[in-house]
């Protein structure tokens, strides 16, 4: 098919809350990808953090196709090797003790939620259900984690919202005020992504565990954007020092199959029984098989590749024209801009790079493979649409 035809089939049946832009891919290799009309583009957005070793990479196929060769799909009824592999290396990796295998980022915060009421419910009983975002945070579409998104624009349409939910500002005076003795739980994002890419102050982040582990709230770390090794380190709260209670990740876990993963600390470990929470496809044996992995793959050295890469992408935008700040960690960049950064976007995208927005700035999360061409070849193209 050509871009025509695609587009039109697109527009004829597929529900249309996408404003996507005029491009189709055909394929590509690690951070050059192709459009059905052979033209390339650099890769700088992997998906929205979701293709952590790019396209078409040889070792994550491998590991796919191994187990496409075995079977498809088990039920949760039954055990399953790949799930139970990569739960052990995530457990290993960061000190969790036990895992829930979901479809989503925003699955795998709606098991933490609900794991959360639980938690209140069955240690003080009933009326402390309430649960704290952050202002700015995204944290799902699903009507529960919707409503823990701090983002006025995204609550347009779908009331009533689940009740209990209630706001702060990344401040431990915010906090206090809004925290009371029926709260449960705080959820932060280390790094808020859809946000504006904004790195939490580490001295609120500490200040804010310390609070949680005082008053027994239990604190939530969203990792779904900033997780497996996007920021050089395997989950973001690692730059922060602390210890949370439950973590949420998905987005890179698989290298560009969908999973979601709710992991339980020594609090929370057991919270969950038999019956409390499911899903039809979490823990599928194929998209555990690829996040095996890539979870291997993500040893001391990589991060520290990762972050060197970080540096080097960051040093350069610093005297780029039009670049009025830079914002994130690691290679979750987000660029403070003079010229509107949906119209950046676009002239990027006519020139062969794929880079993305986050309000008003632009926003990059290459593969975390990228090598030195492929980045030097994307700023380059930046520079050009920045000046």
């Amino acid at each position: 098919m050509n871009f025509e035809e695609i587009q039109l089939l697109d527009k004829a049946y597929i529900a249309q809350t996408y404003a996507r832009f005029p491009v189709a891919f055909s394929g590509g290799q690690g951070a050059t990808l192709e459009g059905v009309d052979g033209k390339r583009y650099v890769d700088f957005g992997s998906g929205i953090a979701v293709n952590s070793f790019g396209a078409n990479d040889e070792e994550w196929k491998a590991a796919v196709i191994e187990q496409l060769g075995k079977i498809q799909h088990v039920s949760n009824y039954y055990y399953s090797e790949p799930a139970s592999r990569l739960a052990e290396l995530l457990c290993k990796r960061s000190g969790a003790k036990r895992v829930f295998f979901s479809n989503s980022g925003a699955e795998a915060n709606e098991c933490a939620l609900k794991a959360a009421r639980k938690y209140s419910f069955l240690k003080y009983g009933a009326g402390r259900s309430k649960i704290v975002s952050l202002k700015g945070s995204f944290h799902g579409r699903t009507l529960f984690t919707l409503t823990a998104t701090g983002q006025d624009e995204f609550h347009k349409y779908f009331h009533p919202f689940v009740p209990e939910i209630a706001y702060a500002e990344a401040n431990m005076a915010d906090i206090r005020r809004v925290a009371d003795k029926s709260t449960c739980a705080v959820i932060i994002e280390c790094i808020q992504g859809e946000g504006g890419v904004n790195a939490l102050n580490k001295g609120f982040v500490t200040a804010l565990a310390e609070y949680c582990a005082t008053h027994n709230i239990l604190l939530i770390c969203d990792e779904v954007q900033s997780g497996n090794g996007r920021t050089g380190k395997f989950f973001a709260y690692e730059h922060y020092g602390i210890k949370p209670d439950i973590v949420t990740t998905a987005k890179g876990l698989a290298g560009g199959l969908p999973i979601g993963a709710c992991l339980f600390f020594e609090s929370t470990e057991g919270v969950l029984a038999a019956g409390d929470h499911g899903s039809t496809f979490g823990g599928n044996p194929i998209s555990c098989a690829a996040a095996v992995n890539v979870v291997s793959r993500l040893t001391e050295e990589f991060l520290l590749e990762v972050q060197a890469k970080a540096e080097y992408m960051r040093a350069k935008l610093k005297g780029f024209n039009g670049v009025k700040a830079l914002s994130g960690l690691g290679m979750m960049i987000g660029i403070e801009v003079e010229k509107p950064s949906k119209e950046i976007v676009k002239a990027c995208l006519e020139k062969g790079l794929l880079v993305l927005t986050a309000h008003e700035k632009v926003r990059l999360l290459p593969p975390l493979n990228i090598t030195k061409l492929e980045m030097d070849e994307g700023l380059s193209i930046l520079k050009e649409v920045l000046k």
